[in-house]
C-alpha cells in the first residue's frame, strides 16, 4: 500500500497544528503542582541513600491516572497512524506490527528502532507529544494528597518516578496532574540512546531506576504499576514491598502471587499503613 503524498502532509499539518496546541496550553498552567521541581536532574544518579533508606517507584500512564481516561487507546491510534503513514502499510498491517514489538519487546518502538530504522525522538514527537492530553488530564487533588502525606511521614526517602515513556511524555502528564513538583527523580526511557532503549519489564532497565534513585538494594524499594510483567520483575528481584494496580475486571487475575493488588491509586495507604501513617 502507498500513501498519498497530500495525506502525508495532511497527516504533518494535523501534527504540528496539536503540538502547537499542546505547547501552548502548558505555558499557560498555573494550578499548584504544573510547575517542575524535580530535587535531582534527569540523566543523573542522586546521592546515595544510607541502607536503612526506602525508595518508593511510581509508574505514570495507567498508573497515576486510570486507564479508563482513554489516553492508551488514543495512543495505540496514534502510533497506528505514525507506522502507517511512516511504512506505507494498511491500516491492519500497521496494527500487526505494532502489537507485534510491544508483545516482543514492552514497546512498539523498540522494533520500529531496531527493524525499520525509524528515529525514536520523530516517533515520539508524532505519537506521544501530539496528543492532546489536556482536553484529558487535569488536576487531581487527591492524588496530589497522598503524596504530600506520604512525603510528610518521612517514611519513604525518595519518592522516584519509573516510566517507559519518553521524558516529554512523562513531565507533561505530572504537570497537567498537579504532582510535578512532589517527585524527587525520574527514570525513563531514553529514545536518544542509539543501540538498544531500555525499557521495563527489562531487569536492566530497573537496575538504571535502581542506580539513579541512589538506592543499592531492592530489598529497600517499593513500586506500583499496572502491568502484570513489570511487576513479576520486581518480584523477581525482591522489591520490598509490590502493588499491582488493576484497574479493568478483565485484567484481574495477572497479578503473580504474593503481590498486592488495588484498583485505585488511592487506596495504596490501605495496602500500605505502615508507608502512610505518621
Amino acid at each position: 500500500m502507498t500513501i498519498s503524498e497530500e495525506s502525508q502532509q495532511l497527516y504533518q499539518k494535523k501534527i504540528q497544528k496539536q503540538l502547537k496546541e499542546n505547547q501552548s496550553h502548558l505555558e499557560s498552567l498555573t494550578h499548584p503542582g504544573c510547575q517542575l521541581k524535580l530535587t535531582y536532574p534527569l540523566n543523573s544518579n542522586a546521592p546515595p541513600l544510607n541502607d536503612d533508606e526506602l525508595v518508593f517507584f511510581f509508574d505514570i500512564d495507567n498508573c497515576l491516572y486510570k486507564r479508563s481516561s482513554g489516553i492508551h487507546d488514543l495512543m495505540q491510534i496514534s502510533i497506528n497512524d505514525y507506522v502507517r503513514t511512516t511504512l506505507n502499510l494498511s491500516k491492519d498491517d500497521a496494527q500487526q506490527l505494532q502489537s507485534k514489538y510491544y508483545h516482543q519487546y514492552g514497546l512498539a518502538i523498540q522494533g520500529l528502532v531496531k527493524f525499520h530504522k525509524i528515529n525514536a525522538i520523530e516517533y515520539n514527537e508524532k505519537v506521544d507529544d501530539s496528543l492532546p492530553l489536556q482536553d484529558i488530564l487535569y488536576p487531581d487533588p487527591e492524588l496530589r494528597q497522598l503524596l504530600i502525606n506520604l512525603r510528610l511521614t518521612g517514611k519513604v526517602s525518595r519518592l522516584w518516578l519509573f516510566t517507559n515513556a519518553y521524558k516529554n511524555h512523562a513531565l507533561r502528564v505530572i504537570r497537567l496532574l498537579g504532582i510535578a513538583d512532589l517527585f524527587d527523580g525520574l527514570t525513563y526511557c531514553d529514545y536518544e540512546q542509539p543501540d538498544e532503549i531500555l525499557c521495563k519489564p527489562n531487569p536492566e532497565f530497573f537496575q538504571t531506576a535502581l542506580k539513579q534513585a541512589g538506592c543499592s538494594n531492592f530489598e529497600n524499594c517499593l513500586f506500583v504499576d499496572d502491568s502484570s510483567a513489570n511487576v513479576l520483575t520486581a518480584k523477581n528481584l525482591k522489591f520490598k514491598n509490590i502493588v499491582h494496580f488493576i484497574e479493568r475486571d478483565q485484567d484481574l487475575g495477572t497479578t503473580p502471587h504474593g503481590v498486592e493488588l488495588i484498583r485505585n491509586i488511592l487506596d495504596l495507604p490501605k495496602i500500605l499503613p505502615e508507608i502512610f501513617e505518621p
